[in-house]
């Protein structure tokens, strides 16, 4: 059994939690937060041991995971100790807030040669995974463009919930938190990306990141992309999607969460081959929870001595171009990626 920790327990922890006990080959042994309540909740609830210091979780030679479900401006620090205390990582999406610490963490990592997985699990939705196998074909001949929404509500009770949201120390707006998953899974089927111009606004919530924006993409391959991502939706999730144009197909996958085939169109692919991808995607639209493919996916990475699925250097891709298109919103000008 890999042994798992988790540090922070605000929301996202017992998704984390669900994940690990569901997870072939996980165990769950440890928790820590600066909270005392919130350790003895979970201490108490899932009889696992508690820490209020990271260090002194870290000294648990029975810890081979270590799983960081903090506000997003703390990555960093916690990443760079644990991956220094040799213990594989598990971070919540965004890896971090900058490149800097983006790089700090992928290094820490290298250096101390363990794993490290980003957590964007939007992936391993069946749709998602059969799209990409359309990609990795090239089934799409040559591409023309592709598009990301991100239609969704996050009222202004959700920022109140804790003090750090909304702000651009520790969380970023609508891109850095919600669609960041949306451009992973752009770069994830349309590769690097060379250019962008974006505009953002914050129109309808009392925070300091925005909530909703817009932006153009120039991909290496000469594939252009439109972004478009607001939590200003009223009154509820609208939707979320993910298209793909090429010279010999359209698929359109969407929804509320980007888990429905809306559209599936590719020349020479027999009619029953797409009726049974739709068939099956509607049957289970979900699939194995991704959380849980993230989870499985570490045990396996360290059994195998192997790379996780989504690696620092997926969720540094993510993060450089939330970055780019801020920059670019910042300046009115265009902004070319490294």
């Amino acid at each position: 059994m890999i042994n798992f920790a988790i540090v922070g327990c605000g929301h996202i922890a017992k998704k984390h939690v669900e994940a690990i006990h569901n997870a072939e080959g996980a165990r769950f042994v440890a928790v820590c937060d600066t909270d005392p309540k919130k350790v003895e909740e979970f201490t108490e609830v899932y009889g696992v041991k508690g820490y209020t210091q990271l260090s002194e979780l870290l000294k648990n030679p029975d810890i081979d995971v270590v799983n960081i479900c903090t506000p997003s401006g703390y990555h960093a620090p916690i990443a760079v100790e644990a991956a220094n205390a040799k213990k594989h990582i598990v971070v919540e999406k965004p890896i971090a807030l900058t490149l800097e610490d983006t790089d700090a963490i992928i290094n820490a990592c290298n250096e101390n040669q363990v794993k490290l997985s980003v957590v964007h699990p939007n992936r391993f939705r069946p749709v998602m995974m059969e799209l990409k196998k359309v990609m990795d074909e090239k089934r799409l001949g040559k591409l023309s463009h592709a598009n990301a929404t991100v239609r969704w509500n996050r009222n202004q009770e959700y920022y109140n919930q804790a003090a750090w949201r909304g702000t651009k120390a520790l969380d970023g707006g609508v891109l850095m938190n919600q669609a960041i998953h949306n451009l992973d899974l752009v770069l994830w089927l349309m590769g690097d990306v060379e250019e962008v111009f974006s505009m953002e606004a914050t129109r309808l919530r009392d925070i300091e990141s925005e909530d909703v924006s817009t932006g153009v993409i120039r991909f290496k391959n000469g594939a252009l992309g439109v972004i478009e991502a607001a939590t200003t939706i009223y009154p509820s999730n609208l939707e979320e999607t993910i298209s793909v144009f090429g010279e010999s197909g359209t698929i359109k996958v969407g929804g509320k969460t980007a888990s429905l085939v809306e559209h599936w169109n590719v020349k020479e692919m027999p009619e029953d081959e797409v009726e049974n991808i739709i068939q099956t995607v509607k049957q289970d639209p979900i699939g194995k929870p991704g959380h849980q493919c993230i989870i499985e996916d570490m045990v396996q990475a360290i059994e195998e001595n192997r790379e996780p699925v989504v690696t620092g250097i997926d969720g540094r891709k993510a993060l450089e171009l939330v970055l780019a298109l801020y920059e670019s919103a910042r300046t009115n000008q265009p902004e070319k990626l490294n």
